[in-house]
């Protein structure tokens, strides 16, 4: 077979397949940042627990985009809030503590909504 009429099938399956990718991770990233006002009523009505280096926390956080500066975040891994962690019993994180209860590890922004009332 030549050379030339088999590169070109693999030239196009590779095109095929980059498009493919490019398309997927497109619409698959986060389509917009939260509000500020819903960032705001989440953050006055819950508690996040993380700890640095917590990819998991990361992810959470990075729902928010610049508004995660409204919630109201306990670092469990700097030793200023340790003892919150503590005292919260905390065992993983991310956590967050919303009317008393937790709920362990990443909360999608619709859910966190539905549990501090924020319709």
């Amino acid at each position: 077979m030549n050379k030339k009429k088999l590169i070109t099938p693999i030239v196009i399956v590779l095109m095929i397949l980059l498009a493919g990718t490019i398309i997927y991770f497109k619409n698959f990233q986060p389509s917009s940042e939260v509000s500020e006002e819903v960032a705001k009523y989440i953050g006055n009505h819950s508690v996040l627990y993380v700890q640095t280096g917590c990819s998991h926390c990361k992810d959470q956080e990075d729902l928010f985009g610049e508004n995660v500066k409204y919630l109201t975040i306990v670092n469990c891994f700097v030793e200023s809030e340790r003892q919150k962690c503590i005292d919260a019993e905390i065992e993983g994180t991310p956590t967050w503590v919303i009317n008393g209860e937790k709920y362990v590890g990443v909360q999608s922004i619709e859910k966190l909504k539905e549990l501090t009332g924020d319709k």
